[in-house]
């Protein structure tokens, strides 16, 4: 049913519980897994270099990427790309899964960010109306 599964992952707890029912769906199909880190600078005010900021969070992309795929290959699951890629994250995590012909998108229901945390993810909202693969969301422990 699914050969290809992508998960946004920001290393936070939302994407990390994200990252379980990706392992999960996995195992039980034999799928890959995709794990995606956005980096999106579009936050930082033009008057500030950027730069310094943007690699900053390009390392701690391969960080939580390089993480998170350690604990998919120790759950049994052998196919895992990463990928820490540039831009506005619900357009990079579509193009993404367009890209990498993703058959299933796993994303938790709130961000690291703001009033995302507490309603449905701006991103997460975005990628489910957009998104041409099925999404699958995952909730917050404490939205349980």
């Amino acid at each position: 049913m699914y050969d290809s599964i992508l998960v946004p992952i920001d290393g936070s707890e939302q994407s990390s519980r994200a990252l379980e029912h990706a392992v999960g769906h996995a195992d039980t199909y034999d799928a890959a897994v995709h794990l995606v880190f956005v980096v999106d600078v579009a936050s930082v005010p033009a008057e500030v270099d950027a730069a310094p900021v943007e690699e900053k969070l390009d390392r701690y992309g391969e960080s939580v990427t390089d993480g998170a795929a350690e604990r998919v290959e120790d759950a049994g699951v052998s196919r895992v790309e990463t990928s820490v890629v540039p831009g506005v994250p619900h357009r990079a995590i579509l193009d993404y899964a367009a890209a990498h012909d993703v058959d299933l998108v796993v994303m938790g229901t709130h961000g690291r960010t703001g009033i995302d945390r507490y309603l449905l993810g701006s991103v997460t909202e975005k990628v489910v109306r957009l998104s041409e693969a099925p999404v699958l969301t995952v909730q917050a422990d404490d939205a349980e």
